[in-house]
């Protein structure tokens, strides 16, 4: 029986989570062509092409078949380190989340999280970014993953990524340039509908608010359900939704930074545990 090396299952996955072998040879701390090599040796290993030559980083079906199961393998593999390689960890962490990251998140970094730390309690809350600023400054969490506008420095986030907006809606709704756009937005304080209802005045485009909810789920069913149109981080879009920068004559909305809040000397052992995996989660995205 042949064993697949799992530095060339990690380096097969970042190049696809990363959109490239120079990214991926980046994060890995490896040279483009030492990537390219690794590469050769897992499709030699295999006996199988991975990639569609000519056609940048579109896998074969072989590909496909291999990214799943090395997703899996990884995950194993990174959990047993964790539970084995590290001294024991307890405790608690109080999390504040925005909305957009909650399904994701809880489905893939915090379930990762629990599984290589089960003696770590999360206290985990979801919320707009603005609240969960202002709650942390009260001491509510003991970290708080967060969205803000994007600029050249950010007095409250570290560890920050960059994401455009995008608008979203149903693959069917029909857009009318002479009809108010109908909006479907977070609550008041959020940094999407200040960001969406700017940009609009700005443009002199007429607007309407037809549905407002403080659950993501709620604002993708309204989306699908056709009502209107509202406006994400790109990487929060889910599968079925249209996205797009700017809409026929819906104005480019720019970036968001997305980040995290804490005080690093008031961490707990378990607090910086957790911190890694949220910053992996979002370099990830």
């Amino acid at each position: 029986m042949k064993n697949l090396p799992t530095d060339l299952l990690r380096t097969f996955v970042t190049i696809i989570q990363l959109g490239g072998f120079t990214q991926a040879g980046e994060r890995l701390g490896r040279s483009q062509p030492a990537v390219s090599l690794q590469m050769k040796r897992l499709e030699e290993l295999l006996d199988v092409k991975l990639f569609n030559r000519g056609q940048g980083l579109q896998l074969t079906e072989e590909g496909q078949l291999l990214l799943t199961c090395a997703q899996r393998m990884l995950e194993l593999n990174d959990t047993l380190i964790s539970r084995l390689g590290t001294p024991r960890v307890s405790g608690s962490v109080r999390l504040g989340i925005p909305n957009d990251f909650e399904v994701s998140f809880l489905a893939t970094t915090l379930g990762r999280f629990s599984q290589a730390y089960p003696e770590v309690t999360l206290d985990v809350s979801s919320d707009i970014s603005a609240n969960l600023l202002s709650d942390y400054k009260k001491g509510a969490y003991d970290l708080v993953m967060a969205i803000e506008e994007s600029r050249p420095n950010h007095p409250q986030l570290t560890d920050y990524i960059t994401e455009p907006l995008v608008w979203v809606r149903n693959n069917n709704m029909m857009l009318s340039p002479d009809a108010p756009l109908p909006l479907i937005l977070y609550p008041k304080g959020c940094l999407y509908r200040r960001s969406i209802i700017n940009a609009l005045t700005r443009a002199n485009l007429p607007w309407r608010i037809v549905y407002s909810t403080s659950s993501l789920l709620g604002i993708q069913s309204a989306i699908k359900a056709g009502l209107g149109i509202s406006v994400l981080s790109k990487s929060t879009v889910p599968d079925g939704l249209e996205a797009s920068p700017s809409f026929a004559h819906c104005p480019d909305l720019g970036s968001v930074s997305i980040g995290f809040c804490y005080d690093a000397n008031e961490l707990t052992s378990a607090g910086h545990m957790l911190l890694d995996y949220l910053k992996q989660g979002l370099n990830a995205l």
